[in-house]
Order: structure tokens, then C-alpha cells, then sequence
């Protein structure tokens, strides 16, 4: 079974995040799934999930599956946080700047960043999806200092030539263009003709 892991942050757009969690389980990839304090607040907000019964039950509930793992983000001691963990790839979707910006500047001071550092000194894919406008230049540096070293950058910009007929549809762009990074094939948007 695949393993990737899956960090989703507290920027605006966590349905990208949920989505490629219901896509990845759904295809049977075992996914490690840390989401930032500030997700949760996002996901209470965008997505009117409510948190009140347990973090962790609501992720196993909305994201069903016996292939998901979830961690909070503080446990830094973590199987994900060791370079002896083995994975295809981790993803940040959606990024902060601040998280993205922690990644770049090797400030592993929580599971989402210790897991992220992980990934860059093994050589492993990092995919990162920043969800920000607009951009400054401190954020452009860091994107390209992380480019520089082969991390993916995917920004959260969908495209309208598939004429989407729904937040869905725009969702799904993402997440296929996300898979496509992986080379997972998928059918979830319309390719250009």
C-alpha cells in the first residue's frame, strides 16, 4: 500500500485538503493526516465541521476509511517525524505562508514542518499548494528557495477552460493537478484539448 502524507494548514481553501484525503483513501493509499490548530478553526468555518466530540473522531467520520492515520500536530514524536518512515510523498494542502515559510527556512517546530524537513533531507517529494493573494516578495523567495530544491509548487489556481459547473469541479483541478505531480493517473478534471 502507497503512503503519503497529508498536512493540511489553516489557510482558506481546506476542502483542497479533505478532498485529496476522500481521493487518496479512496484509492487505497495509506494517508497520514496532521491538520494544523489553525485547520481546525478553518475547517469549523469553511466547512462547518464541528470539533466539540473530538478531533480526531470527526476526521475518521468525514474522511472514512481504515487507511487513515491521523496526528496532531504537536506530537513531534510521531512515526511520520523520522526519515525511517517510508512514503511516497507528503503534501501541503492548503499551505499558510507561515508554514511555507517554516518549511523554508528548516523551523521544524511542529509535525506538519519536523515532517516536512523530513521529506527535504531525504530527497523525498514534497508537494506544497500555497493559498495566498496577493503574493509579496518575501513569499516569492520562499517559494523559489523552496523550488530551487526540488520541492512541487501547485498553487491553489484553477483553470476555467473545462467550464466547471461547480466548487466542486474547481476542487477537483486541484486535486487531479495535485495527483498529476504524483503520477497517480486520474480523470478528476476535463484535460485540455
Amino acid at each position: 500500500m502507497d503512503r503519503v502524507i497529508l498536512a493540511i494548514t489553516g489557510a482558506s481553501g481546506v476542502i483542497y485538503g479533505v478532498r485529496m484525503a476522500r481521493e487518496l483513501v479512496g484509492r487505497d493509499f495509506e494517508v497520514h493526516l496532521i491538520a494544523s490548530e489553525a485547520a481546525h478553526i478553518v475547517l469549523e468555518q469553511e466547512l462547518g465541521w464541528d470539533f466539540s466530540n473530538g478531533v480526531e473522531t470527526v476526521f475518521h467520520r468525514e474522511i472514512p476509511g481504515n487507511n487513515l492515520f491521523y496526528y496532531n500536530n504537536s506530537d513531534i514524536a510521531a512515526p511520520i517525524a523520522s526519515g525511517s518512515f517510508i512514503c511516497r510523498a507528503m503534501l501541503v494542502m492548503p499551505c499558510t505562508m507561515a508554514t511555507l515559510s517554516a518549511i523554508a527556512h528548516g523551523s521544524a517546530n511542529s509535525l506538519i514542518t519536523r515532517a516536512a524537513d523530513v521529506m527535504l533531507k531525504e530527497k523525498r517529494t514534497l508537494v506544497i499548494v500555497p493559498r495566498e493573494t496577493p503574493l509579496n516578495i518575501i513569499h516569492l523567495r520562499n517559494m523559489l528557495s523552496l523550488a530551487e530544491i526540488g520541492v512541487h509548487i501547485v498553487p491553489a489556481m484553477p483553470a476555467f477552460y473545462n467550464n466547471p459547473a461547480n466548487i466542486d469541479d474547481i476542487v477537483d483541478f486541484m486535486v487531479g493537478k495535485v495527483l498529476d505531480v504524483l503520477h497517480v493517473s486520474n480523470n478528476l478534471y476535463q484535460r485540455y484539448k
